[in-house]
């Protein structure tokens, strides 16, 4: 009884989680009149609206523009975090935990309460309407959680790793890169994953610091769709898109499945 209820919770949840997606598709695949009919599969699918989306305006500059600004912030972000949790996490010295609160403090302020300071220092860097700016602006957002992250997993390391790194005569940097770094590898993934997704998805700043189509992410891009008449939104076009941004986070949680689990349920250090 206990393992029928267990099961069937999972199925609830399951079905929760993944039915918006589920009728997502089911959508997409409609036009007309069809989509407001209630059916579990379409009686006609067709991929007219997937074309459309790509027809009507620039929706693969958009989607690559995500691309990019997506990956390079957790590149940078990554990169900058691995050194910072190395000294905050490791090296002991005056001010480290006021320091660590000082971080977690600015991942807590809402967006649109520095939305003009972000706005005026955009503007200033000459950076308004580019991936320049969107990337700046991810980064001062997403550094704070990954540096937050990486230095408690970073504080988990066994110190005898690193003592016998330096009686070598292992220099910090080398510590890092090539004793703590491969450690590091579930938890770069899970972090990285996470900071990913957080600016694949983001839309104040991308709405704000961009202003022509051929530089707008893609949850602008689905949020400015309208109908040829200004007033109906094109249901099956927005559906459309909405899968398309949607697949790729599915792969990349698929691809780095196992060690994203490793990553977010790690307590020790296995070698």
């Amino acid at each position: 009884m206990r393992r029928a209820l267990f099961y069937l919770l999972l199925a609830a949840i399951l079905l929760y989680t993944v039915f918006p997606f589920y009728w997502a598709v089911v959508s997409s695949l409609k036009s007309g009149s069809a989509l407001f009919r209630v059916e579990l599969w379409p009686a006609d699918p067709a991929l007219a609206n997937y074309a459309a989306v790509f027809r009507q305006q620039p929706f693969g500059r958009n989607i690559l523009n995500s691309l990019l600004v997506a990956s390079g912030v957790v590149g940078v972000s990554l990169c900058l975090s691995v050194t910072a949790a190395y000294a905050l996490g490791r090296v002991a010295f005056r001010g480290r935990g006021l320091l660590l609160l000082a971080i977690l403090a600015v991942s807590m302020f809402p967006q649109v309460a520095v939305l003009s300071g972000l706005f005026e220092l955009i503007r200033a860097l000459g950076l308004y309407n580019s991936l320049w700016g969107l990337g700046l602006t991810y980064t001062i957002f997403t550094l704070p959680f990954t540096v937050w992250v990486l230095t408690t997993f970073m504080r988990e390391l066994p110190r005898e790793l690193e003592e016998a790194a330096a009686v070598d005569g292992a220099s910090p940097w080398v510590i890092v890169t090539r004793v703590f770094l491969p450690l590091l590898g579930p938890a770069l993934a899970a972090t990285g994953l996470l900071a990913f997704i957080a600016a694949w998805n983001e839309f104040l700043f991308a709405l704000t610091f961009t202003l022509t189509n051929d530089m707008r992410t893609v949850p602008v891009a689905i949020a400015l769709m309208s109908g040829a008449s200004g007033y109906e939104l094109p249901w099956g076009n927005i559906m459309a898109a909405s899968v398309v941004v949607t697949v790729p986070l599915i792969v990349l949680v698929l691809v780095f499945q196992r060690r994203i689990v490793s990553g977010l349920t790690a307590g020790a250090v296995k070698g």
